[in-house]
């Protein structure tokens, strides 16, 4: 495990993200030379404003024997398999990030209705038309979070503050993909955690617990470059979610005995 000396809100510095790129790419460079087959980036070490998801670190090193993965396709997976089949409507804040991308459009593909909270039109048409044209329809843009104010799924990738929260009917579940949580203000609706596997029971040797989670839980994106590496997969898994790699990811991270939290 590689460490990068620097505390969560320098990750929203822009004068940082040099210093950062650095420590990861040391990082990545170190673990190549000692054989490791795949580092997972994970956290704020693969956002899209820093390092394009990874992108910078595989296009300046095209040798790199290690594999990079920033695992957003199993943390997508996990949060997409909690949602009820017989949903027909989400609200999806943060829609235009790179998980709220995949996940929209995996709804859509489902023929699920998709509010996208977006101020961003050209965005947001660039994912639409990235949808099978028969499914593009179920992307909607919306601007504001009364929008949402009929609908039960509100999938939270953007931090939400108790007063937009209140734009939620009773009996919302808030699904979440954002650092850190939204803190819990409605008593008539459930938060759901961030996206987390167990790992099978027979691992041994995991001397360190992440975050919140109990040991032997680790977050999806760390799961996504287990699961990785136990299927010798040999490419990267760097910038956009490839949505048609989420139900390939999520069944093999079932195979190898994982288990959502």
């Amino acid at each position: 495990m590689w460490i990068v000396p620097r505390f969560g809100f320098e990750y929203f510095l822009p004068f940082a993200a040099q210093g950062i790129n650095k420590h990861i790419e040391d990082a990545i460079l170190r673990a190549d030379r000692l054989g490791v087959k795949v580092i997972g980036l994970a956290g704020f070490n693969k956002s899209e404003a820093l390092n394009g998801g990874g992108v910078l670190f595989v296009n300046k090193h095209p040798k790199l024997r290690i594999r990079v993965v920033h695992g957003n396709t199993l943390t997508a997976a996990v949060i997409l398999k909690e949602i009820p089949q017989d949903v027909t409507e989400a609200f999806v804040v943060g829609a235009t990030s790179k998980l709220g991308r995949a996940i929209a459009i995996y709804l859509a593909r489902r023929m699920v209705r998709v509010l996208m909270l977006t101020q961003s039109t050209e965005r947001f048409t660039i994912i639409q038309k990235e949808a099978p044209v028969d499914c593009q329809n179920f992307l909607v843009q919306v601007t504001e979070y009364q929008a949402a104010k009929h609908c039960k799924t509100w999938i939270i990738g953007k931090w939400t503050t108790p007063q937009e929260q209140l734009w939620a009917p009773p009996g919302t579940h808030f699904h979440q993909f954002v650092v850190p949580n939204i803190s819990p203000s409605r008593r008539d609706c459930t938060y759901g955690s961030l996206a987390a596997m167990k790992l099978p029971d027979n691992v041994e040797g995991l001397g360190m617990c992440e975050y919140t989670l109990e040991r032997g839980a680790v977050h999806a994106c760390h799961a996504g470059g287990v699961v990785h590496l136990l299927e010798g997969w040999t490419h990267h898994e760097v910038g956009a979610v490839d949505v048609d790699q989420i139900d390939v990811v999520w069944e093999a991270a079932l195979r190898h005995g994982l288990k959502p939290v």
